[in-house]
């Protein structure tokens, strides 16, 4: 059975229809931004959050292999609203109690209905209304809303699994094969040789982690990523701590100085990618043994192509440094009953293989949308800002920021949503879309992101799944927080790329016909 035909069976089922002003899609750290800015921002709205989990925190819930942790800063990272009090880079279980604290500080655990699927979206231009159709996980109970708006804060991947590529042996290898995203809780590697395929943020976080009870870890990887290192600790923060300023002054403080910081570094990379490269470099030389190869580190492309992770308190490199962890840059043949065979013909014995390869891609949860009738092909709409699409009236996707923290986008989009529902209700309008015009005809289209400017390997697998980009900044996910967070306010909402179904001016042109 299709999710439509779940969704057809879950109309005729339900007898009830709950209605609210605004639906939420998801729990994670960008829906319960949204429930924040709703409940401040647009007293008297209605909305509900819905979470096809059983509880909170989305990223924080689905990933739990040793050592989670943030790789970016929770000054930025966490909300504006909520002061940060510990380190820069947190744990997952001190970000979901930050989030925990946000629910009860706000009142917003009565938004939020857990073991919420959807499996069908619905426009219609008749009734200026959502269907949203979904189960509850725990009983397959068909449940159906309605909404006058969307919200989307499901994330950009796939929950579920993460992606792993086939190579060929797979089944030949002896010990286990895990995704971390997908990490068994009963999974020893006690004393066992383990071999870390990747070299990303989640590679990074692994391998010191396991080290520490590993036989031996070895970071595998076919090209090296850009690392920064530093303490965990934000002197600055420490400084205005210590002379007692309050908390939601250095939270402020310190997180404009740190964006600041930021602004500069991607400046910088940008104009001079050379002198950058040189600098990281060296930082990371600096904590590794002298006269190490630093190929390993070395990538041959620019930085911020992709994203800076950062290795807080130089873990990773400790850890290779004393020998309880290597990093090997080579590709791979096969995997074989012991381990793996490499390119170059040498081979990595291997009890354990963790997988550390990125996500899956999931435009709007993969959940099936329709318009008056009319399935919506995602990757024909053109975006207008990385937030808003053509065709598609009454919806926002939070789709955040990887050079900054994905949450300052959680907090612009929320002022953005706020002021775009207070203008509809001025209006007396129910619907509203973006449209390029006459020039979107016209207008050269591109992907998502340009790869040129970023190109992450799991947005570059499926790109074609994405909204199209059009060629001047309001059709166009820059991914620039520098920028947005001055364009994003100044928006005209009357300006002429918002299209408002305007029942007063059609009342008042049926009163003048009559």
């Amino acid at each position: 059975m299709t999710s439509v035909d779940v969704a057809t069976k879950a109309r005729q089922a339900t007898a009830g229809v709950e209605h609210f002003d605004v639906l939420v899609v998801g729990a994670g750290i960008s829906g319960v931004g949204a429930a924040w800015h709703l409940t401040h921002q647009m007293a008297g709205t209605s909305f509900a959050v819905l979470e096809a989990k059983d509880t909170y925190g989305g990223t924080w819930v689905t990933h739990r292999y040793p050592g989670v942790r943030s790789d970016s800063d929770l000054y930025t990272f966490g909300y504006r609203f909520k002061p940060w009090r510990g380190a820069p880079i947190a744990t997952s279980q001190e970000i979901l109690t930050y989030m925990d604290e946000v629910i009860a500080e706000n009142d917003l655990a009565r938004h939020i209905r857990y073991g919420h699927k959807i499996v069908h979206a619905a426009w219609s231009s008749e009734q200026n209304l959502w269907t949203v159709d979904a189960v509850k996980t725990a009983t397959g109970e068909p449940l159906t809303f309605t909404c006058g708006f969307l919200w989307m804060c499901q994330g950009y991947y796939h929950h579920d699994e993460g992606y792993t590529p086939e190579w060929p042996g797979m089944a030949d290898f002896k010990g286990p094969i895990v995704h971390p995203q997908t990490w068994p809780e009963d999974l020893d590697y006690a004393g066992k040789k383990v071999v870390v395929i990747g070299s990303g943020a989640t590679a990074a976080t692994l391998v010191p982690a396991l080290a520490a009870k590993a036989g031996h870890v070895t970071m595998l990887q076919r090209s090296p990523t850009y690392f920064a290192t530093g303490r965990n600790a934000n002197e600055l923060a420490d400084t205005l701590r210590d002379l007692e300023v309050p908390e939601e002054w250095t939270h402020e403080i310190v997180r404009r100085k740190i964006l600041k910081d930021q602004g500069m570094f991607a400046h910088m990379a940008r104009e001079y990618p050379d002198a950058v490269k040189d600098e990281i470099l060296k930082n990371v030389a600096a904590v590794l043994p002298e006269g190490f190869d630093m190929k390993h580190f070395t990538p041959s492309y620019r930085p911020w192509q992709q994203r800076l992770a950062f290795v807080p308190d130089a873990d990773l490199f400790k850890g290779i440094s004393s020998g309880q962890a290597s990093v090997v840059t080579d590709q791979i043949e096969r995997f074989t009953a012991e381990g793996i065979l490499l390119k170059s013909g040498d081979v990595l014995e291997a009890d354990i293989i963790i997988t550390a390869t990125g996500f899956r891609l999931s435009v709007m949860g993969d959940i099936p949308f329709e318009v008056d009738g009319k399935p919506v092909d995602w990757g024909q709409t053109l975006t207008y800002r990385g937030m808003m699409f053509t065709g598609v009236p009454n919806l926002v996707w939070v789709f955040g920021y990887f050079r900054a923290s994905w949450t300052l986008r959680v907090d612009l989009m929320g002022d953005f949503v706020a002021r775009l529902l207070g203008h509809m209700k001025a209006r007396g309008v129910k619907k509203v879309m973006v449209d390029p015009g006459e020039a979107g005809a016209t207008m050269p289209r591109g992907p998502w992101i340009d790869p040129d400017n970023f190109n992450p390997g799991y947005l570059m697998r499926d790109m074609d799944k994405m909204p199209k980009c059009g060629d001047t900044a309001e059709w166009r996910h820059t991914q620039d927080y520098w920028v947005e967070r001055a364009d994003i306010p100044a928006i005209d909402l009357d300006g002429p790329i918002f299209r408002y179904d305007d029942q007063k001016a059609k009342a008042r042109a049926v009163e003048a016909a009559e």
